[in-house]
């Protein structure tokens, strides 16, 4: 983001006719803007933020066909078919990336590495053998090695060469200079809110302004419309970042991720005269779990004790959605769409996945054909994968709106005039639950607790100063603003009065 400021698009202010409306800006949904475009399509982004600038904004950008631990288990549960064309699929996805950004000159820091799956415990290493044989039956130029250029030992890793790592942001902005410059249109600060499907379909934005299209694509990451009840398939997890500059001579030169110690995954990038950024992701959390502060410490260690001389410079974090089986929903919205479509699900692995998205539905929208739309097909039901992840997950989500609801919670006074400065609460008032924040300057911000989307309770994330819906991770900023969807409509305010600070407004 600040390497890449970009410029600033119109806020849709009119009523508007296109072939395809896209919702939502990043990756997956630029990409597919992008084939439509160049299709001959009559295109629109719409996005309720910036364009590159959400998910795809605070992406580590790993482009790779290795996506931790996915070709055994895809091919004991689909088939090694399946596992042949998910692997196809990412592969032509990078090739693809890659074509596009040097057609379009854009300078985007790519960069061929190999990338690794690795485990540090012995205990490990029969499973990452296995995804190893997988991955090389599947077609990847995998392999299993027990060394690495990691500057700590590991125990094994699968090996996958000639993957890539690049600048999103200056990417996707090229891409965007691009399509605008063949007739595509991108609006900014819009936000969807309701969606009639039909022949045309009708968009309406939070302004009022109404979107007609023959076509509509739904990429906003964690779908806003979800007539496929897929939020019923599907996971959010998030996920801390720290950045440390480092000499370039110390540059792992590799993509690394491993499921130990909470996730963590290690890249570079470029960062000035004889330097690189390290990027370390990893305390994988439930959105609104809390404790935030902590497991950032955590990274911050990690990083700088496997990495000695590493100077933190940036933090942030990430949120991804995982599916009952591992592989993302693209395609139709629903089982009677005939003009609505989906991206979603990307797992962590949305770089590849969002261009191999835009690629599929480009495809389906204009009438051509996909090798692997049956298997990125948001329709398919695969019982024997799904089962135990999915009643896993609905086991959460229905602890969270029944547990929350139930559990104690102060009644508002005492627990607000306590509450220190930068800190969050949730407090029960006149019988409902209200999320409190105080902020530096003991100024108070209350909103309903009560997420907008589905109704869990949020929690106070203390490190970004959100609040979060475990749920489905919605997120909403301390005055109830959406952050993140799936909520398309901020927490409504509340007026506690005066216990033991203004209220503010």
């Amino acid at each position: 983001m600040e390497s890449a400021p970009g410029v600033p698009y119109p806020v849709l202010d009119r009523d508007l006719q296109v072939d395809v409306a896209v919702v939502g800006g990043g990756i997956a949904g630029l990409s597919t803007a992008w084939e439509l475009t160049r299709a001959g399509r009559s295109v629109a982004v719409v996005e309720a933020g910036r364009i590159a600038a959400g998910v795809t904004g605070n992406t580590t950008a790993k482009v790779s066909a290795l996506h931790t631990l996915v070709y055994a288990d895809l091919a004991a549960s689909a088939g090694p078919e399946a596992a042949a064309l998910y692997a196809r699929s990412q592969r032509e996805a990078i090739a693809h990336l890659i074509a596009t950004a040097t057609e379009l000159g854009a300078a985007c820091d790519i960069e061929r590495v190999p990338s690794l799956t690795y485990v540090e415990s012995a205990d490990g290493v029969g499973k990452l053998r296995a995804e190893a044989e997988a991955a090389e039956q599947a077609g990847l130029p995998a392999s299993f090695v027990t060394t690495s250029s990691l500057p700590f030992p590991i125990a094994g890793a699968v090996r996958v060469e000639d993957q890539a790592q690049f600048h999103p942001r200056a990417y996707l902005l090229a891409l965007a200079e691009a399509m605008t410059g063949q007739g595509a249109l991108i609006f900014e600060g819009t936000r969807v809110v309701g969606l009639k499907e039909g022949t045309p379909c009708r968009l309406t934005t939070a302004g009022g302004q109404t979107i007609t299209a023959a076509d509509v694509v739904v990429a906003t990451h964690y779908p806003v419309f979800d007539r496929s009840l897929l939020f019923t398939r599907m996971e959010p997890h998030r996920e801390l970042v720290v950045a440390a500059a480092i000499p370039a001579d110390q540059d792992p030169g590799g993509m690394f991720i491993t499921t130990e110690q909470s996730t963590r995954s290690v890249r570079t990038a470029p960062y000035g005269d004889g330097q690189r950024l390290l990027i370390v992701t990893g305390e994988s959390f439930l959105p609104g779990s809390g404790n935030v502060e902590d497991r950032l410490e955590r990274l911050r260690s990690w990083t700088v004790e496997r990495f000695v001389g590493a100077r933190l410079t940036h933090w942030w974090a990430a949120q991804d959605n995982d599916t009952t089986d591992g592989v993302p929903f693209v395609g139709p919205l629903h089982p009677g769409a005939r003009h609505a479509y989906v991206a979603t699900g990307f797992g962590g692995w949305g770089m590849s996945n969002g261009v191999m998205s835009g690629l599929l539905l480009s495809a389906l929208i204009t009438g051509g054909e996909s090798p692997w739309a049956g298997l990125y097909d948001p329709r398919r039901l695969r019982p024997v994968r799904e089962a135990g992840p999915a009643l896993k997950m609905q086991a959460t989500v229905a602890r969270h709106f029944v547990g929350d609801r139930l559990s104690s919670a102060g009644t508002g006074a005492q627990d607000v005039i306590d509450l220190p400065a930068g800190q969050g609460t949730v407090v029960k008032r006149g019988g409902k639950r209200c999320a409190v924040y105080r902020d530096e300057n003991g100024a108070l911000h209350a909103v309903s607790a009560i997420c907008t989307h589905l109704g869990c309770v949020v929690g106070f994330n203390e490190a970004e100063r959100s609040w979060e819906c475990p749920c489905h991770g919605s997120r909403f900023g301390v005055d109830g603003t959406v952050l993140q969807g799936p909520a398309v409509t901020p927490l409504e305010r509340v007026d506690l009065g005066s216990p033991g600070g203004e209220t503010s407004g």
